[in-house]
């Protein structure tokens, strides 16, 4: 689970963005599996997923056509596997980044709340490198990341509201029932509502009490 540190720089963000800190963490534990970061080559990176037919449609003419003997791209969305371990993806990603940088970094979800590269232009990063360094960064801007997709996506008033299928059809796709994204994210609210009420983490330096509706 995540770290005391983690906790405290999410629910920080949260409460400055308008959304419960619970919601963010339950979404943020859902997508991310409760960690922030893998060691990565002796560095701490942020947790990340190929999509090699992000990558297919970002290439064109030699570029598409090695990347696709090399296993790395394909046109339909699950053909390009990803490997178990966080260390064996950023491999993956170095092999592709060799064709095209910019397309491969486009072509990944990024950290905390799994943004993928290919929306920096509509988050209104100057490229894609810009997100990828804010993700790379620090936690923190992991967690910015994840926030500025929100906020940019009108998703704070469901998140507020506890609408999990509302919010995991827009966040995760049409497909969020296939995969129990409401489910997981509504089961994780509670256990965060129930853990800060406590405050059995010492998340802060007295007991949190609620500030938004629960």
């Amino acid at each position: 689970m995540f770290e005391t540190q983690t906790i405290r720089d999410i629910i920080a963000a949260a409460r400055q963005s308008g959304v419960e800190p619970s919601a963010i963490l339950a979404v943020a534990e859902v997508e991310s599996g409760g960690r922030a970061t893998a060691r990565i080559n002796g560095s701490d990176e942020p947790l990340i997923r190929f999509e090699g037919h992000y990558f297919d449609r970002r290439l064109t003419g030699k570029k598409q056509a090695e990347a696709r003997q090399l296993g790395l791209a394909a046109p339909k969305a699950g053909s390009v596997k990803n490997p178990a371990t966080q260390a064996e993806r950023w491999r993956l990603l170095a092999r592709a980044a060799r064709i095209d940088r910019n397309a491969a970094h486009e072509s990944v979800s990024w950290g905390l709340g799994q943004v993928m590269g290919a929306h920096w232009q509509w988050l209104e990063y100057v490229d894609v490198q810009a997100l990828v360094a804010e993700a790379r960064g620090s936690v923190a801007g992991q967690i910015r990341l994840m926030l500025r997709f929100i906020e940019r996506s009108g998703l704070v008033r469901l998140l507020n509201e506890h609408d999990w299928a509302g919010f995991a059809r827009r966040y995760n796709g049409p497909l969020y029932r296939q995969h129990a994204y409401d489910r997981k994210m509504a089961a994780a609210w509670k256990r965060w509502r129930d853990r800060l009420l406590l405050g059995s983490d010492r998340v802060e330096k007295k007991s949190a009490s609620p500030t938004y509706p629960s």
